[in-house]
């Protein structure tokens, strides 16, 4: 009964201290009060850093550059703020304050309680001045992010730009108001890669506005995770020499690393710095200038986006799909008077020796005998039954990657375009026949309804280079951590349905054309190149002049297509622009007796 007595009493002088340290607290000392009173508690993001880009070299292609932003809460902001002074310091004038502080609330974007963008890419000098007399404007806040830098002027369809995020991204609650993402290029597909992750930071302010303290020593606070790097497929030495020498010219040409599908350069042209897209107070009136630019498009990616008919550097991949399918061997000859006749019509061919048999044919891009043996594919089950004849073509290109989109690592890629037996019925909807054969001849030439992307066309020279098999083009080949650690990227291999020994004879046709025949511009001593010209047609002008090569022929370093828009003939300047690329990437320089052949290329100005 003692010891119960002791513990009740204990307990009583433990509670009756409690309570009165309570009451000391909350009743009899303010200290608390007076600081909870005196301080308010502010989250803040933290912004991680992105990832940066390299070529294949290691050299740097994006990097990060501070910027310096100004926030406001609109329901923070005092109404009797001292706005003289607020625009003296951060350089504005009334009416940009009135005109940034006030949003379109009803845009669901905004909130009057929530942190805005008020002032973005701030002068660095004006910010340190604001930044001293911070605590006088409460509502407001400074904010340090990064914007990309190119130290390099190249590059800029692949590298892509970056931008604000717009309703549809913040939709996705990805994003918050103000973030940037990539909005194009390698910044776009690989946006997850190289943002990294927000952090997050807990301060209390005191009653002025200046920060006084972390919450909670920090123990709430999220560090930010930056992002990752990305080690590119280019050569950026290779690309700047081909920007070069596609200065004055529309077109593109694109470049590959035959065994592994790495990009070395993909070139657009007209193109622009890509440090002129810099998020910086300019950026809209440029992007303006650029994108309502209709003759040139300098903001299009003509190597992935823009279609063109391949002209006669799609005869070398015909030879491989008549052979494949039985109807054509390489001995085959067909007599060319300097035109194909069916019936009436006369179609046209440019003269050369003749009759000829598939290498020759090659050599001298003779149409009689592509026209021939374009039929003779379609016509395999039949004069009347073109419809089977196109499929099994088309099943084959779809396996060269003709009308399918080759997978590239950026978006925006078009997959041309490949005709159908679905297609030429609606277009000859006619009850009394139906199409032919000799209705479509002109893709036996790389004309007609055909279309590639210059991409495919290098894709193809790297299929040849391969002897049937290519890997997925792409642009980025490794991915490192921001511990170092590298994780390396694997793309598909895809074969295509050609047996080994049909790639012989007309590799054998490439090379001759570039020794003998209409390709000998592309020739680089003592390297065996192998190519074929094209001049694809054009009925809203000039014609354009179409290139594709590998080299060397045995142990191929590099595959690559030339595509210069109303350029012509494609000996007169593809053929040579080829050449120089090829001696550029596997020498490293341009040899003296081509130094002219380089010069006038540099010259050339086909904008008209």
């Amino acid at each position: 009964m003692q010891k119960q007595v002791v513990i009740l009493v204990f307990f009583l002088v433990g509670f009756l201290g409690l309570l009165l340290k309570a009451a000391q607290l909350q009743v009899l000392d303010d200290t608390y009060q007076a600081k909870a009173n005196r301080t308010t508690l502010i989250k803040k993001t933290l912004y991680p850093s992105r990832g940066t880009i390299y070529d294949r070299n290691q050299k740097l292609l994006v990097l990060n550059s501070p910027i310096y932003n100004v926030n406001a809460t609109y329901n923070k902001v005092p109404k009797d703020i001292d706005t003289t002074k607020l625009c003296n310091l951060l350089e504005i004038d009334r009416g940009t304050f009135a005109e940034r502080l006030n949003k379109k609330w009803r845009d669901p974007r905004y909130s009057k309680s929530v942190p805005f963008t008020f002032y973005s890419k701030a002068n660095p000098k004006a910010i340190g001045s604001f930044m001293e007399h911070l605590h006088e404007f409460e509502g407001f806040e400074t904010t340090i992010r990064n914007i990309r830098s190119y130290p390099h002027t190249h590059a800029a369809h692949t590298l892509g730009f970056m931008g604000e995020a717009n309703k549809a991204d913040i939709a996705n609650n990805e994003f918050s108001l103000g973030d940037y993402l990539g909005k194009t290029g390698i910044e776009k597909y690989y946006d997850s890669v190289l943002r990294g992750t927000k952090g997050q930071q807990y301060v209390l302010k005191d009653v002025v506005g200046r920060e006084s303290s972390s919450y909670q020593d920090g123990n709430l606070d999220v560090n930010p995770v930056a992002g990752n790097d990305l080690i590119t497929t280019l050569d950026i030495e290779l690309q700047s020499y081909i920007e070069q020498i596609m200065v004055g010219k529309r077109g593109s040409i694109v470049a590959i690393e035959p065994s592994t599908g790495e990009i070395l350069s993909m070139v657009s042209s007209p193109n622009y710095d890509p440090n002129l897209l810099n998020i910086n107070s300019e950026r809209g009136d440029v992007y303006t200038n650029l994108s309502q630019d209709s003759i040139n498009k300098p903001l299009l990616n003509r190597s992935i986006t823009t279609k063109y008919p391949p002209g006669s550097i799609f005869k070398p991949i015909l030879s491989l799909i008549a052979m494949q399918e039985g109807v054509w061997t390489p001995y085959k000859s067909v007599n060319c008077p300097g035109y194909y006749q069916y019936r009436t019509f006369k179609y046209g061919c440019h003269p050369h020796v003749s009759p000829l048999r598939m290498k020759t044919a090659i050599q001298h891009s003779c149409n009689s005998y592509f026209f021939q043996m374009l039929r003779d594919v379609v016509e395999k089950e039949g004069w009347n039954n073109p419809e089977v004849g196109l499929t099994i073509l088309n099943e084959h290109l779809y396996d060269f990657g003709i009308g399918v989109k080759t997978g590239i690592d950026i978006p925006s890629e078009s997959r041309g375009f490949v005709p159908t037996p679905k297609y030429y019925n609606d277009l000859y909807n006619d009850k009394y026949s139906s199409w032919k054969s000799t209705y479509i001849m002109s893709i036996g030439i790389g004309q007609g309804e055909l279309e590639l992307t210059t991409l495919q066309i290098a894709n193809l020279a790297a299929i040849l280079a391969n002897r049937g098999y290519y890997v997925q083009p792409h642009l980025v080949k490794q991915i490192v951590s921001p511990q170092g650690e590298m994780e390396d990227q694997i793309f598909e291999k895809r074969t295509v349905r050609i047996d080994a020994e049909h790639f012989d004879p007309v590799i054998d046709g490439m090379r001759q054309t570039v020794q003998y025949g209409t390709g000998q511009a592309a020739a680089v001593t003592g390297v065996t190149v192998c190519g074929k010209t094209g001049t694809a047609q054009n009925p809203q002008g000039k014609d354009h002049s179409v290139f594709f090569a590998f080299a060397p022929k045995e142990d191929p370093k590099i595959a690559l297509a030339v595509f210069i828009e109303n350029g012509g003939f494609g000996a007169t300047i593809a053929a040579p622009m080829a050449g120089l690329v090829i001696e550029k990437y596997l020498k490293g320089e341009i040899s003296p007796y081509k130094k002219n052949t380089e010069s006038r290329m540099k010259a050339l100005n086909i904008i008209q």
